[in-house]
């Protein structure tokens, strides 16, 4: 079968399309993939700055759909089932196994790409503003690079358990139609939000850091939450915790690949939470751009010079 190789740790444009061997174990649920989903950890792992480091070579790719060629026993899972599987690595293949528990039989009205795009960043907004961030029904958020991948899932996450107001930001106006689409309430541009929104939020979904993230802190109510999910600005800003005892809020951080995986069941109980509204149409993920396997390097380019709006998928 055809999959992407990461040999050395030079970056996206080193990856490599190689054959290997189908895989085979009995233990775990063997797909046939439709399309992978492409997320900003893969690009951290051409580079060997991602926190999980595989020995070399090895295969990216942490979540995928397509169809089910074989599976466990009592899994409940049958050949031809379709299915959106966190595979945490090798997905960026034409085949790849999956463990049972973190393999979920989509929906009739779910499409095979949405499924794709779905459990990495739904999982990661719902985690963050459900369980960590406490969402309460009629409270406003705020989501900071909105039309991204994780931003338009949060929009939506936020919108589906209950927010009152949801105010995407944006660096263009083109992302700020993408953020709408998504159900964004209102749109504002990064350049002087803070100005924009006035201490209005009770909730701020950070996934970019960098210079904003003061700021961030600058919108909230008493007792409002900012919620640190990554920094894909590139710098890890620091928080002066004066700020926080003044103005009685919160910096919450948002690990939730280390805190649901190391919970059996826990993904489980997230998909269960977030199923309803996604056969409702409310969950709804937006596919960006479509990259064939030759160019899984494209794909993660896309990523790194922030061209991205919602979810980017490979196609093997």
């Amino acid at each position: 079968m055809r999959a992407i190789h990461i040999s050395t740790l030079e970056g996206p444009d080193a990856i490599e399309v190689v054959e290997l061997p189908e895989p085979h174990d009995e233990s775990m649920v063997r797909i046939r993939v439709h399309a992978a989903g492409v997320a900003f950890p893969e690009l951290l792992q051409t580079r060997g700055l991602y926190q999980v480091k595989p020995d070399l070579p090895f295969v990216p790719g942490a979540e995928v759909s397509g169809t089910v060629i074989s599976a466990p026993e009592g899994s409940g899972l049958r050949e031809g089932d379709r299915v959106a599987a966190l595979t945490l690595l090798g997905g960026f293949a034409q085949e790849v196994l999956a463990r049972p528990d973190l393999t979920f039989v989509l929906p009739d009205e779910v499409e095979l790409d949405a499924g794709a795009a779905f459990l990495f960043n739904y999982c990661t907004a719902y985690f963050a503003l459900v369980e960590r961030g406490r969402l309460a029904k009629g409270e406003s958020v705020l989501v900071h690079g909105a039309a991204g991948g994780i931003g338009t899932a949060a929009i939506q996450v936020a919108k589906a358990f209950g927010a009152g107001r949801v105010v995407a930001v944006v660096s263009t106006p083109e992302k700020g139609e993408v953020a709408t689409r998504a159900g964004a309430d209102e749109v504002v541009l990064a350049d002087g939000f803070r100005e924009a929104v006035g201490r209005t939020v009770d909730v701020v979904v950070d996934p970019v850091g960098g210079d904003r993230f003061t700021d961030s802190l600058r919108v909230l109510r008493e007792q409002g939450r900012l919620l640190v999910i990554g920094f894909t600005a590139g710098e890890i800003p620091t928080v002066k915790v004066n700020r926080l005892l003044l103005n009685n809020v919160d910096t919450v951080g948002v690990g939730w690949g280390a805190y649901a995986l190391a919970r059996p069941g826990h993904v489980a109980t997230e998909w269960e939470a977030m199923l309803p509204h996604l056969r409702s149409g409310a969950l709804a993920p937006l596919v960006g751009s479509t990259h064939p396997l030759d160019d899984a390097s494209g794909a993660l380019r896309s990523l790194e010079t922030r061209q991205v709006v919602g979810k980017v998928l490979l196609r093997p």
